[in-house]
């Protein structure tokens, strides 16, 4: 009897240790975010997305059979916090995700000499596109320069394909974010023969009158707004204040529901934004997440943030990394390294994670995603799409792209 009771205990514990060496191994993404100082205005809603969004696949057998771990922690905006967080978690997570434009600038030297895939979505270096130079950093999306060059390429289109005579205003916090788009304004300039001013505004945006007392007296056709969070608020009520019809003026992508009930949903009429992302809860994977985990009491967040485009930017963010491993592991079934996720981000071609996102093409040369965005405007109630995805100038931005990261390489040694 004892003996027999040894065998069947034996062969339990054989039974065990088969299905835990068979346990497929989970797959771990990195999020060392801002979430306590100068990013908390989107870090917060694009940590909640993914969350959900790892949460789901999970409910479904995870990628390929491989349960997903998110690992979020805090870098409060702070270079040697971004790095020592990069150190922390560099050995256990396939990608690593900043969302910070100085943190991924300290950070991507060691990624691209460790090897390590690195995810600078919307922030950060707007050469890290150019796949030539910067091999293990996926921006996944478009660069400042190119946002700049689709608004303008939006407003050709509405001027019926002639821009001379034609008055543009640049409005724009004056800090590295909002003078990255200037050289290709210029640029812009010279080539379509429209007038071109610059109305900078001081930190921390709050004082924007001089500013828009000078755009009363230019006149503009259009204004393209490059700030962010309460900036926007400023910027309707000095407009409305100035006499400037709001439909004159379009922001970089960093506006969103929030700022919109800031500025009030009536009072707002008119403003433009680009978008590189679709918003809302109409997307079915949006509907997914909150059938399966919301109305469960399972989210990861409050509820409210589900319908913010900063939320769909998230899934937007995550939805070709996901993507890409799934592919990885679909054809090889191994461990999933990080050469084989960088591979597979370059094979993905016209992903639009059903309709999520504009179709995204992301090549060994090319690791933006070919930079697509459209225009959206306000009408009171909902935002209307004005214009169709669609990537204006790409010569000018690629001309500026190749300028900068030759000067990287050049500095570098590479």
């Amino acid at each position: 009897m004892y003996h027999k009771l040894k065998l069947l205990l034996g062969a339990a514990a054989l039974a065990l240790t088969a299905q835990a060496s068979s346990a497929a191994e989970p797959l771990r993404f990195a999020l060392c975010y801002d979430l306590t100082k100068a990013y908390t205005f989107i870090t917060p809603q694009v940590a909640q997305a993914v969350k959900d969004y790892a949460a789901l696949l999970n409910l479904k057998g995870g990628i390929e059979g491989n349960p997903i771990e998110i690992v979020v922690q805090d870098h409060g905006n702070e270079p040697q916090r971004g790095i020592e967080c990069y150190e922390r978690v560099k050995g256990q997570a396939i990608t690593v995700d900043l969302l910070s434009t100085p943190v991924s600038r300290a950070v991507l030297p060691r990624a691209m000499k460790d090897g390590k895939v690195m995810i600078q979505a919307l922030v950060g270096r707007g050469d890290a596109v150019d796949g030539d130079v910067f091999k293990w950093v996926y921006p996944l999306g478009p660069t400042y320069w190119g946002q700049a060059a689709n608004i303008v390429g939006s407003f050709k289109k509405q001027a019926g394909g002639n821009l001379k005579g034609k008055k543009i205003a640049f409005l724009y916090i004056d800090y590295p974010f909002g003078q990255e788009p200037i050289p290709v304004m210029k640029e812009l300039q010279k080539r379509e023969g429209f007038e071109l001013e610059l109305f900078p505004y001081p930190l921390p945006g709050s004082d924007q009158s001089s500013a828009w007392s000078q755009i009363r007296r230019f006149q503009p056709d259009l204004i393209v707004h490059w700030g962010f969070s309460a900036m926007h608020v400023v910027a309707a009520k000095e407009a409305k204040r100035n006499g400037v019809p709001l439909d004159r003026l379009v922001s970089v992508n960093w506006f969103n529901e929030v700022d919109l009930n800031n500025i009030g949903l009536e009072a707002a009429k008119g403003i433009r934004r680009s978008t590189t992302v679709v918003s809302g809860t109409d997307h079915p994977l949006v509907k997914d997440i909150l059938a399966q985990l919301y109305d469960k009491g399972k989210g990861n967040g409050d509820r409210k943030f589900v319908s913010d485009i900063y939320y769909t930017t998230g899934l937007a963010i995550y939805a070709p990394i996901f993507e890409a491993a799934r592919l990885a592991l679909k054809a090889d079934k191994s461990a999933l390294t990080a050469e084989r996720m960088r591979k597979s981000l370059e094979s993905l071609r016209d992903y639009d994670a059903g309709g999520l996102l504009p179709p995204l093409t992301v090549t060994a040369k090319d690791h933006g995603g070919g930079g697509k965005t459209r225009i959206e405007r306000w009408d009171g109630t909902k935002w209307v799409v004005e214009s169709d995805w669609g990537a204006d100038y790409t010569d000018v931005v690629w001309s500026t792209v190749k300028q900068h990261s030759a000067e990287f390489a050049k500095s570098t040694g590479q």
